[in-house]
């Protein structure tokens, strides 16, 4: 009997350290929360948003077949209705705008396009041989749109959608997440985080890398500049030097002792970039990743943040689970505490 007491009793003070360690963050907070909590007529997960120029209207798209439209700068939003089948099985993964003319894309194989800024859409027919289903879309001009979908296919249209070319020759396998470039190149993470893949403009197929970390990768993107970042497992972040974009930083841990997820990344300016990751976490680092701060206010919320995007320095969003929706209301740089 004694040993099966000591036994529970080693348990106990094994589970109450872990607790302790998990309490524990050397991260520094920052003074002030730059975050709004909007609400919004869903609880649906949110995957994508987008404004346009005069970043006063602006979309939402996400799961359930979810698409919100807002006219004063992110504020306040309004559900728009779509006439899809089944559409609570519909899971809409990304929105863009060029003037009036938007597009959407989304599983299983829909794509919506708009030319009266939202006021009504229309949906587009898809081969039934497209490889894989899509998965992002940005608004070239008029009637001008290129697609990603699901497994590295990259198609272009210059007529509103009737007619679509194939970018690249063979489609690069099963992908976690692609990433746009500033000049149209694209960067891709395998489904299990051992590779990713690059395309640029002119060339007919992905170039495929071996990850420079022992972990996986979560996510990777491009700085302002077109330079590469990467999100791996356990919490690590990399960026390409600025002097050298070939070549990486170390590895950076912004909050070791975490094992939480992140899950992506975003400059706010040249400078400043936030991350967002899993269990309401948003970290800030003002000067590319020498120092880390935590945003500790948002940390109550029930949510996992999937995606931070800056449209300006003034203009930022967080969005996430159920519905949850962030907006940068910072106007200066952020003072952290030391």
């Amino acid at each position: 009997m004694s040993s099966i007491v000591r036994g529970w009793k080693q348990l106990l003070t094994f589970c109450v350290v872990l607790l302790a360690i998990a309490g524990c963050s050397s991260v520094p907070s920052l003074d002030e929360n730059p975050w709004q909590v909007i609400e919004l007529p869903t609880e649906s997960n949110l995957l994508d948003i987008t404004f346009a120029d005069d970043l006063q209207h602006g979309w939402l798209v996400g799961s359930q077949g979810t698409l919100l439209k807002s006219d004063d700068g992110g504020q306040t939003w309004q559900e728009q209705q779509l006439d899809l089948p089944q559409r609570e099985q519909v899971r809409l993964s990304s929105v863009s705008f060029a003037g009036d003319e938007g597009w959407v894309v989304g599983e299983p194989a829909v794509i919506l396009h708009t030319e009266d800024g939202g006021e009504t859409w229309s949906r587009i027919t898809i081969s039934a041989e497209l490889p894989g289903e899509p998965r992002t879309i940005v608004a070239l001009g008029s009637n001008q749109a290129e697609m990603t979908t699901t497994v590295g296919a990259i198609y272009r249209t210059e007529d509103g959608g009737q007619n679509w070319k194939a970018m690249v020759q063979d489609a690069a396998g099963v992908m976690r997440n692609i990433s746009r470039s500033p000049d149209g190149g694209y960067v891709a993470v395998s489904s299990r985080g051992n590779f990713y893949s690059t395309w640029e403009p002119g060339q007919d197929e992905w170039q495929s890398f071996q990850r420079n970390t022992s972990r996986r990768l979560q996510n990777m993107g491009y700085d302002p500049q077109g330079h590469l970042w990467l999100l791996a497992r356990g919490g690590q972040v990399q960026l390409t030097k600025a002097d050298n974009p070939e070549e990486w930083t170390e590895p950076m841990y912004p909050e070791f002792a975490t094992s939480w997820g992140l899950l992506d990344l975003a400059y706010r300016t040249d400078q400043e970039l936030w991350v967002a990751g899993g269990s309401a976490q948003l970290l800030y680092s003002p000067d590319r990743g020498k120092n880390w701060y935590k945003d500790r206010d948002v940390e109550k919320i029930p949510a996992n943040f999937y995606r931070v995007k800056f449209f300006s320095p003034e203009t930022g969003f967080v969005i996430g689970q159920r519905g949850i929706l962030l907006k940068y209301a910072g106007s200066q740089a952020i003072a952290p505490t030391g």
